[in-house]
């Protein structure tokens, strides 16, 4: 049985209204202001469709509440009701994502219809919606990006945020794969089969950023003669992803944070605004709030941007997807190379655990590369060369301890193992030096030594070679 909420401050009309849909076999609830609105939308079961007029009491009005409806849950369903003088901001409702809007006073049989095709609509949207999450199960980070926990808790974030209109801010170091999740993203949306644009704002001089982004007019600047669409505007109704949002300049920002608030935007050299519906999803490998610190992004436009925020981990935190994603990596040198390279051999693999990445998955699968080019049967330890030109050292002790029969994910835990014991050791025991050692947050390490059963008293650390 599907629920209504009727939002009207005019008690008769909502009299009437309840009555009549009572009739039909639905649940009705109501509340004459926006602020009671919004307490029906924080109950565990809140309203298949809300019936909203435009003209309400208080400090917000009902644009106002659609706005926050389809922030909150966007998949409700409103109609809206309105004087016929007041047609201009019914149409900017339908525009913001109300599903229909009828003028007072309406036919009952129109009403019945519209919320029959509303409700029908609802239930396609939720079944499309479903079927992209069973996309997902298929198409999921962990098959791109690894099976560590780190990853299935970025899965988790991605599954939820998707099917959302909220502008999510991805934090990552470079080379920690922020542009697959925004396609994650964007795939598993409702906006899945429309454009996804990516712009790398640190790639664009400051002086075209503005026209790239906005698109301009003819005759806006010497050499325009003709109208350009910008990425905003190729994106309509898909997803924009801007990459490394922190590079924009000052007076570019103050536009984004235009076009954020009003969902307009207007094109260099242009005289009139006009309405776009975009997704965005930005992105930074410096954190945003220190930049807001130094003052070199404003502070207004960060919290529009970060109304959901997922930080990528760094490949050094989850070094047990290191034999997953060189497996993938190998697979691919060899198609691109046309080589038939088995493998890693232990030892190799080894070495990889051991090394920092700081360049993350990027810097990996370019080692990977190399190594396919130069490698004949299997991945040697000469074979891996690494950015600064060395390859990391073999711990002695580890390439003892491994034997023929050892699968190389037995392999990754006993490497990463010995690096914890010997920045314990290192660290005279100190967890909190150690995890600055191994470059993971106290957490993870915390959790490591756990898994491992590792101990750190006085006598075991002298055993550690």
């Amino acid at each position: 049985m599907n629920k209504i909420l009727i939002v009207d401050d005019e008690k008769d009309m909502r009299w009437l209204l309840s009555n009549f849909l009572k009739e039909d076999g639905y649940t009705i609830d109501e509340a004459e202001d926006c602020g009671h609105a919004l307490n029906f939308l924080k109950k565990d079961s809140p309203p298949d469709l809300i019936l909203l007029d435009l003209r309400m009491p208080g400090e917000m009005d009902g644009i106002d509440l659609l706005k926050e409806i389809k922030t909150i849950l966007p998949e409700i369903q409103v109609i809206i009701l309105t004087a016929y003088g007041n047609i201009g901001s019914a149409v900017e409702a339908i525009k913001l994502g109300a599903y229909d809007y009828l003028t007072k006073p309406f036919e009952n049989e129109r009403l019945r219809l519209t919320i029959k095709r509303a409700l029908e609509s609802q239930k396609l949207t939720q079944e499309v919606l479903q079927l992209k999450i069973e996309l997902m199960k298929e198409l999921d980070l962990e098959s791109i990006m690894g099976t560590s926990l780190e990853i299935k808790k970025l899965f988790e974030q991605v599954s939820k945020v998707a099917s959302t209109h909220f502008t999510v801010l991805i934090e990552g170091e470079s080379g920690t794969g922020k542009e697959i999740v925004a396609q994650a993203i964007h795939r598993t949306s409702l906006r899945g089969n429309a454009p996804f644009v990516a712009v790398d704002c640190g790639a664009i001089p400051d002086t075209l950023i503005e026209s790239e982004l906005f698109g301009y007019e003819k005759g806006a600047f010497t050499g325009a003669d003709r109208e350009k669409k910008g990425q905003f505007e190729l994106a309509d109704h898909g997803t924009i992803f801007l990459d490394e949002i922190g590079n924009l300049p000052y007076h570019v920002q103050n536009k984004l944070l235009r076009m954020v608030q009003e969902r307009q935007i207007l094109k260099l050299g242009g005289k009139h605004a006009f309405p776009i519906d975009v997704r965005i999803i930005v992105s930074t490998n410096i954190p945003l709030l220190k930049l807001v610190e130094k003052e070199k992004f404003r502070s207004d436009l960060y919290y529009r941007l970060n109304e959901f925020k997922i930080e990528l981990p760094p490949l050094r935190g989850r070094k047990e997807d290191i034999p997953f994603l060189a497996k993938e990596f190998i697979e691919e040198g060899n198609f691109e190379l046309k080589k038939n390279v088995k493998g890693l051999q232990k030892d190799s693999l080894a070495m990889l655990i051991q090394h920092h990445w700081p360049g993350n998955v990027r810097e990996l699968k370019n080692v990977i590369k190399r190594a396919v080019l130069l490698a004949e049967d299997v991945i040697e330890p000469s074979h891996l060369i690494f950015d600064n030109g060395v390859p990391a050292p073999l711990p002695v002790s580890l390439e003892e301890e491994i034997t023929e029969d050892m699968s190389l994910k037995e392999v990754a835990k006993m490497a990463e193992k010995r690096a914890i014991e010997r920045a314990i050791v290192k660290s005279t025991g100190n967890k909190s030096k150690a995890s600055k050692i191994l470059h993971i947050d106290y957490k993870t390490l915390l959790s490591k030594i756990k898994e491992y059963h590792i101990r750190y008293g006085t006598d075991y650390m002298e055993r550690i070679p």
